[in-house]
């Protein structure tokens, strides 16, 4: 594996894991009437590649799941992505 690969690997992995807990803390802090994270905050971290954390975290904390624009987002997010990482990876 290239570095260039090595780096893009840790990447989405960090940026998917960062959104999967920003799901959990903005699910508990709901619960809680507290703080919470903001839904721009989300949908960032999902279109800069973490739409798959933010799909399990919406699934495992079921967590926005009434609104369309998460799936959109969160969806949208994969696909520039995959489109990325196609573009990359076949020198288009």
């Amino acid at each position: 594996m290239d570095t260039l690969s090595k780096v893009l690997v840790f990447y989405y992995a960090a940026i998917n894991i960062v959104l999967l807990i920003l799901m959990g803390v903005d699910k508990a802090k709901a619960k809680k009437n507290k703080w919470r994270v903001k839904e721009a905050t989300l949908i960032v971290c999902a279109l800069l590649g973490g739409g798959i954390g933010g799909f399990v975290g919406m699934k495992l904390f079921h967590h926005k799941t009434r609104k369309w624009y998460f799936y959109a987002a969160f969806g949208l997010g994969i696909i520039l992505h995959a489109i990325l990482w196609w573009l990359i990876y076949t020198k288009f």
